[in-house]
């Protein structure tokens, strides 16, 4: 019998490393695509216009290719490891993210930095429809939460590193900040290389049969108020340091102090909302979630003075990046056994957020400027959205049947113990 348990026992052990070595690299595809890809740029912008590499109207285009860029990944990601293997593409997307770096660290042009600012935002957008997807299924379902938040945390870090190794970098010179970011990228897609799954793999807890697959109702609700979400957090994501700076009259460095405050947010964001739907399973988390963001988005509207809006600034950074284990956790609640449909929404619901999030960004802006510089309408709008999002989240859960919690449903906690933990 002891000779019989203890392979068993070495194999779980091992199984149980390799997946959480999966979810470091999947850590390490977060922070490259999205923490660094996009919101590095944030800081070397104003750099890059007194080095007059390009005037304010050029840069600012250049950030929007980053964008579009993401939306196209987003689309074509799957795509494209059907056609060349999922790790391959996870592999090659990290690679460009990384190139692109190293390529704009050379000024030549409008067209090279627009190609290389879209390069980045395509890698982006793949890389945060495959990699959490392929590496969730490999964890218990009882642990998933933290695995999420822990492969979300790396966007965060890279909104606390664009506030603190940028400035580092940028006290050498622009171009030398480009080779930097490019040369810590490359060493985080070394770290990740070898750590990806087989193509293919799952773990036991992923094979079941006449599994229930939910209303498309359920989804398409879903994929709404995640879209909302990302709607909902623009005010704060565009306008809070300016809010501070020239609304409240605090000046620039009062604001830049909050937007650390809301890095920080993100950065803690994703592993506690992970803990906490680990416990109270993801709808439960997401409701919750809905309601807080709503009432953070609203408190700078309402001048309640410096604490509060210290919490404001904390609970939205968190929900900017910890809303995506959430949202990974309750599609995998809503599609239980079918990892190959987790992926198919996962990937949906990312193509909303990029095109609500393109679109708030551009809607807010216009009602800023046509109201004169109204921040308070900016917040009320933002929360208007939150709202907006809970009631189809309620309305959703009384319309459509969802499928119990996986590890409170016998048969489900049977083969979840089955897998790695």
């Amino acid at each position: 019998m002891t000779r019989i348990a203890a392979p068993e026992i070495n194999s779980s052990h091992s199984s149980a490393r390799f997946a959480w070595r999966a979810v470091l690299s999947a850590f390490c595809a977060s922070l490259i695509g999205i923490g660094l890809a996009r919101f590095a740029y944030t800081p070397l912008l104003p750099a890059i216009v007194d080095a007059h590499w390009f005037d304010q109207s050029a840069a600012a285009y250049l950030g929007a290719a980053n964008l579009s860029g993401y939306l196209a990944g987003a689309l074509l990601g799957g795509p494209l490891a059907a056609h060349i293997s999922i790790v391959s593409t996870l592999r090659v997307m990290m690679l460009a993210a990384t190139a692109a770096f190293f390529a704009c660290a050379f000024s030549m042009g409008f067209a090279w930095f627009f190609a290389w600012r879209f390069a980045a935002g395509f890698a982006g957008g793949a890389l945060m429809v495959l990699a959490a997807p392929t590496v969730l299924p490999l964890i218990a379902p009882s642990r998933r939460g933290l695995a999420g938040g822990m492969i979300s945390m790396g966007v965060g870090a890279g909104v606390a590193l664009s506030g603190t190794l940028v400035p580092l970098l940028l006290q050498q010179g622009l171009r030398e900040a480009w080779l930097g970011l490019g040369a810590f990228s490359l060493l985080l897609t070394a770290i990740a290389w070898t750590g990806w799954p087989q193509d293919g793999a799952a773990s036991p807890a992923a094979i079941q049969h006449h599994a229930h697959v939910p209303a498309r109702g359920t989804l398409r609700a879903l994929y709404l108020e995640y879209a909302l979400n990302a709607a909902g957090w623009v005010p704060h994501m565009i306008f809070l340091v300016d809010f501070v700076a020239r609304g409240l009259g605090k000046g620039l460095q009062v604001g830049a102090e909050y937007w650390v405050l809301f890095g920080i947010g993100a950065t803690v964001g994703p592993i506690l909302a992970g803990h906490l739907a680990d416990r109270t399973g993801f709808g439960a988390a997401m409701r919750f979630a809905l309601l807080l963001e709503a009432v953070a988005v609203a408190i700078p509207a309402f001048g309640l003075g410096q604490a509060w809006l210290i919490a404001s600034s904390l609970v939205v950074g968190a929900f900017v990046t910890g809303t995506v284990p959430l949202m990974l956790g309750r599609i995998a609640e809503l599609l239980p056994h079918h990892p190959a449909q987790q992926k198919i929404a996962w990937g949906m619901a990312t193509i909303f957020f990029a095109l609500f999030q393109a679109a708030a960004a551009y809607g807010f802006s216009f009602v800023f400027d046509r109201t004169g510089g109204d921040y308070q309408m900016l917040f009320f709008i933002g929360t208007a959205v939150m709202v907006l999002a809970l009631a189809i989240d309620l309305t959703a859960a009384v319309f459509f049947r969802s499928p119990q919690r996986q590890n409170e449903n016998p048969d489900a906690a049977k083969s979840g113990s089955a897998s790695t933990n």
